[in-house]
């Protein structure tokens, strides 16, 4: 079992940063591939950006790449969503989560532990 707990999320203006932490207990997340993944509200939840175990391999949603950066410290089993240069659309409640994969994936039927989310807002 894993437990995921997200935190880092808030209301910031449209051009601003936040970083988002998610920390992992239970097993080390070295075990587990790790996505962000975001809903919005009347929408679907989508991928956002996934770390291999290694944190060798990255992958991001188009919408996201040059602004965010996901990130892990396997020592401190945590992993990282950077946000920059944010934007009104990026407003949604942030997931963090674990699969067993090797490589990371996009669909998030395949993520085995959720976090409850945490709430970000960017206002224009």
């Amino acid at each position: 079992q894993v437990q995921l707990v997200e935190s880092g999320g808030g209301l910031v203006q449209a051009g601003g940063s936040l970083r988002l932490s998610c920390a992992a207990s239970g097993r080390t997340s070295g075990s587990y591939t790790m996505g962000w993944f975001r809903q919005a509200p009347g929408k679907e939840r989508e991928f956002v950006a996934g770390i291999s175990r290694t944190g060798r391999s990255t992958s991001y949603v188009d919408s996201v790449k040059g602004r965010f950066t996901i990130s892990r410290d396997n020592g401190k089993n945590t992993v990282y969503l950077q946000m920059n240069a944010l934007k009104p659309e990026d407003t949604a409640v942030y997931y963090c989560a674990a699969d067993r994969s090797t490589v990371v994936r996009i669909d998030a039927e395949f993520y085995d532990y959720w976090g409850q989310g945490t709430q970000v807002t960017v206002s224009s």
